[in-house]
């Protein structure tokens, strides 16, 4: 049965309650949550309730917004959805001032961390939809800032990201016996400047040169990044070598996925922006 206004209203700003706190650092139960909407949408169930967050964490990637961690995107949302939480983002000044202060702020490189657990999977591109094909109705024309841009944008976070990959890939090729390549791996952004495509050469066992661009957030595995026209071009014309390393939960705990190759494979990208997305 399809959500009626009321109902979506009901969640939507409830959500928006939720990731304002996460946004701001502050604690909340998502159990409490649940159980007073099952109280407010006679009939919904849990399973039906965690459903609905995903397509609304699918809604929010789609007007420049993180979502909450743990409820994954899900795409092919109502377009009711989308409308509904244009209007209440656009209303919400506490949520604009909580995303502009958390995709704004500083970040400094982990010194300590067990990189055997950074490693995770990538999420998987929807092959069924083009690559200039919109994601949704909406046109992100209506909101305020894109927050994910303006994230991408944070140079100390970026920095930070770029750090803690050099340190990562000294790591992974001591773990392969590589000593020697190990102290060979090179922070290029920062010695050789910006423009090459890449931000950290590295290594393979053999000596082949490893390319690294590095994309860092601190929110969750799905959200998505932006690439230049440079950096795209070189995952093509240098594709053996390339990997994109996305780092994401950078501040909580970093984890990364890495991208071998043309990004295009990979991601759904924005044919104007390179937005590369994977839904």
């Amino acid at each position: 049965m399809d959500w009626t206004r009321e109902e979506v209203e009901t969640i939507v700003a409830d959500y928006l309650k939720m990731l304002t706190l996460e946004l701001a650092g502050q604690s909340y139960n998502k159990t409490e949550h649940r159980k007073n909407l099952r109280a407010k949408l006679g009939g919904r169930t849990d399973a039906s309730i965690e459903f609905k967050h995903c397509n609304i964490s699918a809604a929010m990637i789609d007007l420049g917004f993180p979502y909450i961690r743990g409820y994954q995107p899900r795409s092919n949302y109502q377009a009711l959805l989308g409308v509904i939480a244009e209007e209440q983002i656009n209303g919400a000044a506490s949520l604009d001032q909580a995303a502009l202060a958390a995709v704004q702020q500083p970040a400094i490189t982990p010194t300590q961390t067990d990189f055997t657990k950074v490693i995770a999977a990538a999420p998987s591109k929807n092959d069924q939809r083009a690559l200039n094909e919109p994601r949704n109705p909406l046109t992100f024309k209506a909101v305020k800032r894109d927050y994910l841009e303006r994230e991408a944008k944070n140079r100390s976070l970026g920095l930070a990201g770029e750090e803690f990959i050099v340190l990562f890939e000294h790591w992974r090729l001591i773990e392969l016996g590589q000593h020697r390549l190990a102290d060979k791996v090179e922070h290029v952004s920062q010695s050789k400047g910006d423009g090459l495509g890449y931000d950290v050469l590295s290594f393979e066992t053999d000596g082949k040169e490893r390319l690294i661009e590095v994309k860092t957030t601190t929110f969750g595995r799905e959200t998505p990044f932006f690439v230049s026209r440079g950096e795209l071009t070189l995952s093509h014309g240098a594709k053996d070598q390339f990997h994109l390393y996305r780092l994401f939960e950078f501040r909580k705990a970093p984890r990364m996925f890495d991208l071998p190759g043309a990004l295009d494979q990979h991601c759904v990208l924005d044919p104007v922006t390179y937005r590369a997305s994977f839904s």
